[in-house]
């Protein structure tokens, strides 16, 4: 009898295993519309399947089927309340359903989203995403309906604690959401010293876009580049150089080498670069070499209007 039921059941377990595995592979690949169908089908049989319910709620949220991911977590928040990670992705799809809709209508969420990153935070005192996701909540909400300063900082401090990393980009965002940017620059600064990732270097080099100050971003691009040795940095430093015209023979010589060696992964089409070369050639007065390369962006990609506007200006 022990063995009819193993070989009944055996062909039950194959079909949980390719159907969640089947479910993890589309996610991975980006083809969330055959996950979520995969992971449907499974589901509805399988209602007591954690993990194929939070696949499935990832499912959605990846198509921002904001009110569908909401459900699936909210049924695992109902099985398990005290898994912190059900909570905050219950309250990161109700946040972003919130960015969706009308501010009337987002009042209505507001508290939703909130109470669910705190337990998360409660929950499990070392979950860095839901710090971060208080973090950026308080700064943002308005006082009124309970954004602070205050608590941001709180939830910052406590980023410190767990990753100084964290804690000081927090901080900087902090500050720069509030206009201070001295105090941006700052933690940002802090960030690269003990962290150094790219995403270190990309706060930075926004704040001083954002602040025109290109010499400094493009000087904080250079020490990416010594560190990190990434194509898609020569990109980047030929871009402020052509937005702000600035240092454009170095703008220049950066935006040859990215094309130079340009491959997919370095993520900005040839045909930017192109057209920051064309730029750059306006800037010099050279219109020659401007319609030269606009040209060749153009004929790459002929659907973008900045490009066609460009050339008409020439």
């Amino acid at each position: 009898m022990k063995s009819f039921l193993v070989t009944l059941l055996l062909p039950l377990t194959i079909f949980a295993q390719t159907s969640i595995e089947k479910g993890k592979t589309y996610i991975d690949s980006k083809q969330f519309a055959k996950a979520e169908q995969e992971l449907y089908a499974y589901v509805n049989y399988h209602s007591a399947n954690l993990e194929a319910i939070e696949l499935l709620g990832d499912a959605y949220g990846h198509q921002k089927k904001w009110d569908e991911a909401a459900a699936e977590y909210k049924k695992l928040v109902n099985t398990k309340p005290n898994t912190a990670n059900y909570h905050y992705k219950l309250g990161g799809a109700l946040g972003m359903k919130a960015l969706s809709v009308s501010k009337i209508s987002a009042l209505g969420i507001i508290g939703d989203v909130k109470s669910s990153f705190l337990k998360a935070a409660e929950l499990d005192p070392n979950h860095i995403e839901a710090r971060w996701a208080l973090v950026e909540l308080y700064m943002q909400l308005p006082g009124i309906i309970g954004g602070s300063k205050s608590k941001s900082l709180k939830y910052a401090n406590e980023l410190e604690n767990l990753s100084k990393v964290d804690g000081y980009l927090a901080k900087g965002y902090i500050y720069e959401y509030d206009d201070e940017p001295e105090l941006a620059e700052e933690y940002y600064l802090k960030a690269i010293k003990v962290g150094g990732s790219l995403t270190c270097y990309d706060k930075l080099t926004a704040l001083y876009e954002k602040e025109k100050q290109p010499e400094k971003a493009v000087s904080n691009l250079e020490a990416a580049q010594i560190k990190h040795q990434r194509n898609s940095l020569h990109y980047q430093i030929g871009k402020v150089c052509a937005d702000y015209n600035v240092q454009l023979d170095k703008g220049e010589r950066c935006l040859k080498v990215y094309i130079q060696n340009y491959s997919a992964k370095d993520g900005v089409p040839k045909a930017w670069a192109n057209y920051r070369l064309a730029q750059i050639y306006k800037h010099k007065q050279d219109i020659t070499n401007a319609k030269k390369y606009i040209d060749l962006a153009i004929a790459e990609l002929p659907s973008i209007d900045v490009f066609k506007t460009f050339k008409q200006d020439l």
